[in-house]
Parts: structure tokens; C-alpha cells; sequence
């Protein structure tokens, strides 16, 4: 008879639904007992956390059929059938390899499966059994988390602004209230952007400097505030599993003041509300390697926003010693060298010639406003994008120097 060579299986699944199962020192120490007891040889060790649910997700599994399939053993040693498999296409790899000889014996805690018709057959019912099990409790755990949808209990942790607080008596369940430390600062976001009509990002920036923060004491993200502004929880419903429901806490704001400020987001432009324009990127070259210069925010320890510009290195080089610069630091560099520039330097694009037609319109003829004025008026007064502009109409290019504007051919 072949000589039976055991490899000692074990697995926990980090689910919940497995809590109960024994850890997996412990069936290790359990089976080399009954190992040491009956004198098997177990030449191979795998343990592995994973569920057994679904079919083909388990490496440790997957390593245990190569190793039968090469014969390095041909028996396997765990503390239940429900160990191996809970799903039919790893039990039926499982009664394949008994089929062709490959597998001869599956020791357990307390049976012995061979390769005969009727031990092959009890230990396929006793995997479908745990899958009946695993079936079953998914049912279950669906069945309830609806019928707790339908109370207007909305599963999972609620969303900032509102806090689970835990009842005090045993089997009663937990309640969510108002966070009166945050919930101010979510009606402030709605209000700002469906009444004041500021975008994501100004709201954000407002709230922020108001002292809005997460639970955590830090500052609450661009896609955090995106998802609060898309969130009916706040008007008093909530979606779960694709259905909407009506929710039994108490809302922060009305449904109008949510559709309002929906509104309002749908007419930013895609993708703008949450980004910060950084004005000089594209534009501004480094003058000692050739890279780009990017843009990036800075936010102090007493919530004051700052933008600065560096070279960025993608053109190879890690030697470059290009400063930092702020960006308003650059603006006057640029208003500086339009002084100094001729009209010939700059390509004028219709609407900055319709813009000075108009203004030149009410003026004196022999007292016209120059382009060199006009673009100068810009970099002091007008906005960032307008000044962002006039940069690109440069013919020569912009490269940074240090700290200062040049124009290069």
C-alpha cells in the first residue's frame, strides 16, 4: 500500500460569520495532537485567513491541490470538512483528485474520509451543509438590514454631522442624534453654495477657516465635501442597496435647500467646483533645466492658504536649484516685464482687442490706453484667470530665474 503523508490544513476566515471557529493556532495545536496520537506523518503545513465562500479566491487552497497534484503528499489533515471547502466548485476539485487516486484520506477532528462511494458522499453533504449555512445566513443578514432600512434605521456608520450613540440598555438598538459640534458647519456648506452661490471649493475653504473639522480634529477633504453635498441623508432620507427610503432621524436641512444647492453645483463647470487653478502651470518653464513649473497649496498652522510655484524636475535632472516663489510674488514679475515689453512681444487675441476698443471708445483720441496699460491694468486689479490669460499671449516663452520672469526665444 502507498505510504499516506499528511499536509495539515488550516483556516480562519477574518469574516464575522466565523467567529466562533476555533483560531488558527489553535487548530494546528489540535490536529498535531491527534497527528502525534495516531501517528501520522505530516510532512506540509499551510494556514491561511481567508473565506471559503467562494471558489478559486484562496491561495493556501490553491498551493494544497498543487501540492497532492505533485505528489509531495496525499492526505490532508484538518479540523473540519467545512475548513476545506463551503463552496461547490473547491469541493468538487476536492472529489476529482479522490476519483483519480491523488487524494487518499481526509483525517478530521472526529471522522475519516476515504476514497469510497459512501464516505465520498458524506463529506460532500457535510461541505453543502456549510454552504446551505453560508447561504442561508447572507438571506438572513439581507432580510434584516431591509427590514431595518424600512424603519428608517439607515445601516452603517451615519455621515458627519450626525453621531451613533449606543444605548445603555442591553438588546436595545443604538440611535443616531445631531452632532451639535459639526451639524452648524453642514448647514453653513448648503446655505453658502444655494444662497450665497459660492462654489465647493470657496465653501470649503470658508468652513475651514470657520473651524470645521472631521471627528479626528483634521481638515475635512474636497471629496468629503463632495459626497456631503450629494448626501439626501441631510434632508432627512437615505439610499441603500439602489432604494430610497424615508429616514426616522432628524434632519439638518429641508429638501429644498438640498435642491437648490444641487442646482447650483450643476452649473460649475465639470470638475472645476473642487480644483485649485494653478495659473502659472504650462506657462512657466525653469530657466536652469527646462522642466515645467507646477503649482501647490500650502496650508499654515493658522489656516491661511498659500500658493507656490517650483520646477518640477521632469526634464531629468535632480540637481536643480530652483526656489520656491509665491504666486502673487509672480504676478508682479509678470506685470513688471509687460512695463518693459513692446506690443510686438505679445500676441493680442480678439477679446483682449474688443476689451480695449471698448474702453479706448470713451476716452479722448489723443489720450488712447495703451496695450502695455491695459495688460498692466489687469495684473493689478483683474482676476486671477484674466491674468492667467494674458500670460499665454506671450510670443517668447516664460522662464523662471531666480524668483523672476524672463523672456527667452
Amino acid at each position: 500500500m502507498e505510504k499516506i503523508t499528511y499536509c495539515l490544513y488550516a483556516r480562519k476566515s477574518s469574516e464575522s460569520d466565523e467567529r466562533q471557529a476555533l483560531s488558527i493556532g489553535s487548530q494546528i495545536a489540535e490536529m498535531q495532537k491527534i497527528a502525534d496520537k495516531q501517528g501520522l506523518k505530516v510532512v506540509e503545513t499551510i494556514q491561511e485567513s481567508k473565506s471559503a465562500k467562494d471558489s478559486g479566491g484562496r491561495m493556501g487552497y490553491q498551493s494544497l491541490l498543487i501540492g497532492l497534484q505533485e505528489r509531495r503528499f496525499n492526505a490532508i489533515l484538518t479540523w473540519a470538512p467545512d475548513r476545506l471547502s463551503r463552496n461547490a466548485g473547491d469541493l468538487g476539485k476536492l472529489v476529482d483528485l479522490m476519483d483519480q487516486g491523488v487524494l487518499i484520506q481526509i483525517q478530521t477532528s472526529g471522522q475519516t474520509f476515504t476514497n469510497t462511494p459512501d464516505e465520498k458522499f458524506l463529506l460532500m453533504i457535510l461541505c453543502s451543509q456549510a454552504k446551505l449555512e453560508n447561504d442561508n445566513r447572507s438571506k438572513n443578514v439581507k432580510r434584516g438590514l431591509r427590514t431595518k432600512c424600512e424603519m428608517g434605521v439607515r445601516p452603517g456608520r451615519p455621515p458627519i454631522g450626525y453621531k451613533m450613540v449606543r444605548s445603555e440598555r442591553f438588546g436595545e438598538p443604538s440611535t443616531i442624534e445631531i452632532d451639535e459640534e459639526r451639524a452648524p458647519y453642514i448647514k453653513k456648506l448648503f446655505t453658502y453654495i444655494a444662497e450665497q452661490g459660492m462654489t465647493g471649493r470657496e465653501a470649503k475653504e470658508r468652513l475651514q477657516k470657520e473651524g470645521f473639522r472631521n471627528i479626528s480634529g483634521g481638515t475635512v477633504g474636497f471629496s468629503r465635501i463632495f459626497n456631503i453635498l450629494q448626501e439626501p441623508f441631510y434632508y432627512g432620507e437615505f439610499v441603500y442597496g439602489g432604494i430610497r427610503y424615508q429616514g426616522r432621524h432628524k434632519p439638518l436641512i429641508t429638501k429644498k435647500l438640498f435642491q437648490e444647492a444641487q442646482s447650483k453645483l450643476k452649473r460649475t463647470a465639470k470638475g472645476k467646483w473642487g480644483r485649485k487653478q494653478f495659473y502659472f502651470n504650462q506657462v512657466l518653464k525653469c530657466a536652469e533645466c527646462g522642466s515645467g513649473v507646477s503649482g501647490t497649496e500650502h496650508t499654515n498652522r493658522h489656516g491661511k492658504t498659500y500658493i507656490y510655484y517650483k520646477c518640477n524636475k521632469y526634464g531629468g535632472t535632480r540637481v536643480c536649484k530652483c526656489k520656491y516663489i509665491r504666486e502673487e510674488a509672480l504676478f508682479e514679475e509678470a506685470a513688471v516685464i509687460i512695463a518693459k515689453t513692446k506690443e510686438r512681444h505679445i500676441r493680442l487675441d480678439r477679446r483682449i482687442q474688443e476689451d480695449l476698443a471698448k474702453i479706448n471708445r470713451f476716452r479722448p483720441e489723443e489720450d488712447p490706453i495703451s496695450i502695455e496699460e491695459y495688460l498692466i491694468g489687469i495684473f493689478r486689479q483683474g482676476s486671477q484667470l484674466e491674468k492667467s490669460n494674458v500670460l499665454r499671449n506671450f510670443k517668447e516663452k516664460l522662464m523662471l530665474q531666480e524668483g523672476k520672469i524672463v523672456l527667452t526665444r
